[in-house]
């Protein structure tokens, strides 16, 4: 993540602030702890690299808000501290090395839970009836909330009582957990909104925490509200010698507590429970992000002590977020396989949901009107099913001055400017004129199946018609998967042509990876464009990857032609395209080109007797060289072959290009 400007600095404190306000203060969050987090990241990422310019009222220098002043406040007998985050194997083990450090030759036993997302809740037993419930609030002073809660079914009144608990009914109890809302309940509590006209609930944690902190129980009872146990106090603390001993009592005494917590004895096991939950956790009644590790026995925890206001004896395993924020950079126009012009939004690198991602779809001109997305925007993004990146909206507290707003048509005819665009009454969408999906497809497969990229023999333009009316190829990988059969279903075909066919697309199936990337036919990316790219990244992976920044450090690709590419990647057709193409078996080879022409640039103009302009081009590359379209500055040799314009030579004389003719060209072959 780059430095944040002291400007940008002072602007987060103070969105943050009005974020920390809504949240702790008047319960009414207006974005996910997420976005909080990937904001306060920048602001760590300033004070790391300017320590001398930290704002005392930072949120790293001091709590973030006060307690509501609608409820009476209490301070917690023992503070509710929050633990520190780790978010890899890593920082896991330097965890343990530093107990290790502490309490040598200790065997450790790891405690691991999943960690709920609602609102950390106190519950205190007087000899086993509940007398006041207090929420966490800055750690040390929370509020009393005990009306609401006494409302919770999962609550109980009073402890269960047997012959194991009898101990815990006696005296001061206390019980640490969360109120959610399970997803469950939400979506019911929503459909009932929906049908009575009023608005839907944004998610089940905020809602659970506001639900808590309203001032009418009667209010509360209304609202489907779980507590989960996590932690079991009493005055004498041997009395629950491990986590997993209090969470066995919890459920005795009548508190529900995670059936998935486990006691591990080995790292290992430990990242294994990790990796299980992170794919596992979206089937999970309730919403997680992230596990609890813990030491298991109480007394080395205690040892372990407290290190500035987190424990040393814990930590919280947070996976990938799903929700962060980043600044757009750039708005490109993707024109789809059915006409469609589709806005993409370009922006920094970030990790939402466990990926980097770097674009993501704006839909159409009315979609980014609604959101009022420019270039400069800071813009939160999500995934949307964990798969697609989407921009949530706009913090237009940081919008840089003198932005404007995204002109659509202007932005087409400029990216554009040979194409021509409608858009029908009543749709969103702008198309290519005069363009159909089945007319844009023929031309695709053309393209594709040409000498200059695949090469497939017979894949002429009257089988790609035949093929596309007949409904058996809906986009370029669907070659792959035609067989003889369904050819021989054409009238065009038959044994022998069928066959002919079927094999040449099959030994196709490994292309060399800068004629694939030419094929797949990306406005502004010729042959040698194509050579050029290949070469300087290496895997169409790294490629489609690739920042605008990375693509205009190639030689020879510019801002139009680095947004052709981006814009052809970030479309969902294209990524499901080439994810269809490696589900058939299509494996693009790399291999760099080198020989005696490396370093060297062609053109060649005017006529050749021994071989055609394409052929010539061939050869050039296949020794390494560089064939270019017209004479640059950067050329080395023109070929002048038959019939050459005098303005071509006089251009490169002012170059200092050499000039060749067919006989020396033909020896450099050699």
């Amino acid at each position: 993540m780059s430095v944040p400007t002291k400007k940008r600095y002072d602007e987060l404190l103070k969105l943050l602030e009005t974020y920390a306000y809504e949240y702790y203060v008047l319960d009414e969050p207006s974005v996910d702890d997420a976005v909080y987090d990937s904001l306060m990241a920048e602001v760590k990422t300033f004070e790391n690299a300017n320590p001398g310019s930290i704002n005392p009222n930072s949120p790293t220098q001091r709590v973030a808000a006060k307690p509501l002043e609608k409820f009476k406040k209490v301070a917690h007998q023992k503070p509710m501290i929050s633990l520190n985050d780790v978010f890899s194997r890593d920082e896991v083990e330097a965890w343990v090395r530093r107990m290790d450090k502490l309490l040598p030759g200790t065997t450790h036993e790891f405690f691991c839970d999943i960690k709920k997302d609602g609102l950390a809740c106190a519950l205190i037993y007087q000899d086993g009836v509940l007398t006041q419930a207090v929420t966490r609030g800055d750690s040390r002073v929370g509020e009393d909330v005990t009306a609401n809660v006494r409302t919770i079914k999962s609550v109980p009144l009073q402890l269960r009582r047997d012959s194991d608990t009898a101990g815990f009914l006696s005296g001061r109890t206390e019980i640490r957990g969360e109120i959610v809302m399970l997803k469950d309940d939400f979506d019911r509590l929503n459909k009932q909104r929906v049908a009575a006209n009023l608005p839907p609930f944004k998610n089940p944690r905020n809602l659970a925490a506001g639900t808590i902190r309203q001032l009418d129980p009667k209010l509360v009872a209304e609202r489907p509200l779980t507590f989960i146990g996590y932690d079991l106090l009493r005055d004498d603390a041997s009395e629950v010698p491990t986590n997993m001993y209090a969470y066995q009592t919890l459920r005795k005494l009548g508190i529900y507590a995670s059936s998935e917590a486990t006691v591990f004895t080995s790292l290992d096991d430990v990242m294994h429970f990790v990796d299980h939950w992170d794919k596992a956790r979206h089937d999970l009644p309730y919403n997680t992000d992230g596990l609890v590790v813990k030491v298991n026995d109480r007394g080395a925890y205690e040892k372990l002590g407290v290190v500035g206001k987190n424990p040393r004896a814990a930590v919280a395993y947070k996976y990938a977020a799903e929700q962060a924020t980043t600044i757009v950079k750039d708005i490109v126009i993707s024109i789809g396989r059915t006409g469609a012009a589709t806005p993409v939004a370009v922006f920094d690198p970030v990790d939402v949901a466990g990926t980097t991602v770097q674009h993501a779809s704006l839909h159409n001109a009315d979609e980014i009107e609604r959101k009022d997305v420019r270039v400069g925007d800071t813009v939160v993004i999500f995934k949307a099913g964990d798969i697609i990146p989407q921009v949530e909206k706009v913090l237009t507290e940081l919008r840089p001055k003198g932005t404007q707003p995204f002109d659509y048509p202007s932005e087409l005819a400029r990216q554009y400017p040979e194409l021509e665009f409608v858009r029908a009454t009543g749709e969103a969408v702008y198309r290519v004129k005069g363009a159909t999906g089945p007319l844009l497809l023929k031309r695709a497969l053309q393209h594709f199946a040409s000498k200059g990229a695949l090469d497939i023999d017979t894949l002429g333009e009257k089988n790609v018609v035949a093929l596309v009316d007949a409904g058996y190829v809906k986009d370029l990988a669907d070659i792959y998967a035609l067989t003889k059969e369904d050819l021989l279903k054409l009238d065009r075909f038959a044994e022998i042509s069928a066959r002919k066919l079927i094999d040449a697309i099959s030994g196709k199936r490994q292309p060399p990876l800068e004629r694939f990337v030419y094929g797949l036919g990306i406005r502004h990316v010729g042959v040698q464009t194509a050579i050029d790219l290949v070469n300087h990244f290496g895997s169409l992976d790294a490629l489609a990857s690739a920042t605008l920044e990375e693509l205009e450090g190639v030689e020879g690709v510019g801002k139009v032609v680095a947004e052709s590419i981006t814009a052809w990647f970030a479309d969902q057709d294209n990524q499901r395209l080439l994810e269809k193409f490696t589900e058939l078996g299509v494996r693009p080879q790399f291999e760099k080109k080198s020989g005696k022409l490396t370093g060297q640039s062609f053109v060649v103009t005017g006529t050749l007797e021994s071989m055609g302009r394409d052929e010539a081009a061939e050869k050039i590359r296949a020794l390494g060289g560089i064939f270019q379209s017209s004479v640059a500055k950067d050329t080395t040799y023109l070929v002048a072959g038959g019939k050459v314009g005098a303005s071509k030579l006089k251009k490169a004389e002012s170059y200092g290009t050499k000039i060749i003719d067919e006989r020396a060209l033909l020896d450099l072959l050699k």
